[in-house]
């Protein structure tokens, strides 16, 4: 059982889909250190099966690590053009995720081509933001600049498969699955041709592996913006992973403006070590 409870509020850099703060819980368990922190648009379901996850990630050890270390990409907000290059050209990372799905998001990615080159990965994110024809005229657009995949450019798993038929962009679907049975419908649908998992919303480390297992197509394993208390136990699951052709969206300490911890899980070339963090920055604060 938990022996301690940290309560936790970090501000982001830049506001993502206007989350400007990330809050919630550090629970120590007999393993180490887990977050509960769902998203403030998450259903109570989606929060208790969070609240699950972070029970799990105190108490029992992390999944064996099939990789060494695992390749991630950096994720861009919907900032201005220019914030977007300088954050892309700054990573250091060979995938770059730019968040789109608003009138600036063509420019946005623009941009970051222009400043990364050719030879960076960029994938793009919608949110749902577009129904099916407008997903198609942007995704028209977007092709020019070498787009390797797309996520949630609609926000139904009916309309995904449907536009995947008609797309020569690879298309993920993150924000339709949010259970073991969403992924089950993704398959039966043919809907997707990645899974996007984000494991504190589908229940954790083991619910995220058996979500993996069951979708039978590439899996890309992403955070929720967490600190990197979280980011620990979603590394933990890319790590516990085959080799994956895509980079995992684990990427996100550095949207934090502060985190719990002196030693964030910032890649290095864009690559990340699987490790376990504990919130030493807080570990003086009542529990």
């Amino acid at each position: 059982m938990p022996s301690r409870r940290i309560h936790f509020s970090v501000a982001l850099r830049h506001p993502v889909l206007g989350v400007t703060s990330r809050s919630g819980w550090l629970i120590e368990g007999a393993a180490g250190w887990a977050e509960w922190s769902p998203l403030p648009s998450w259903s109570r379901e989606e929060g208790e099966a969070a609240h699950r996850g972070a029970l799990e990630a105190a108490d029992h050890p992390f999944p064996r690590a099939l990789q060494a270390s695992v390749e991630i990409n950096t994720m861009i907000p919907r900032v201005a053009s220019d914030v977007a290059a300088r954050m892309a050209a700054a990573s250091g990372c060979h995938t770059v995720k730019v968040k789109v799905g608003d009138p600036e998001g063509e420019a946005r990615v623009r941009a970051v081509r222009e400043a990364v080159g050719p030879a960076v990965h960029i994938r793009v994110d919608a949110n749902g933001s577009w129904d099916l024809e407008e997903a198609i005229r942007s995704l028209d657009r977007l092709a020019r600049y070498d787009i390797e995949l797309v996520e949630d450019p609609v926000p139904t798993l009916d309309d995904l498969a449907r536009l995947r038929r008609r797309c020569s962009i690879p298309v993920a679907a993150e924000t339709s699955i949010r259970t073991i049975e969403d992924v089950a419908a993704m398959r039966r649908l043919d809907a997707a041709d990645v899974l996007v998992i984000k494991p504190q919303r589908i229940g954790g480390t083991g619910a995220a592996l058996r979500a993996a297992e069951l979708a039978g197509i590439p899996v890309v394993v992403s955070s929720a913006l967490e600190t990197s208390v979280g980011l620990a136990a979603c590394l933990a699951v890319a790590a516990a992973l085959p080799a994956s052709p895509y980079a995992h969206g684990i990427g996100t300490a550095s949207l934090l403006a502060e985190d719990v911890t002196a030693d964030p899980l910032l890649p290095v070339e864009g690559r990340l070590v699987p490790r376990r963090v504990e919130p030493d920055l807080l570990l003086g604060a009542r529990s």
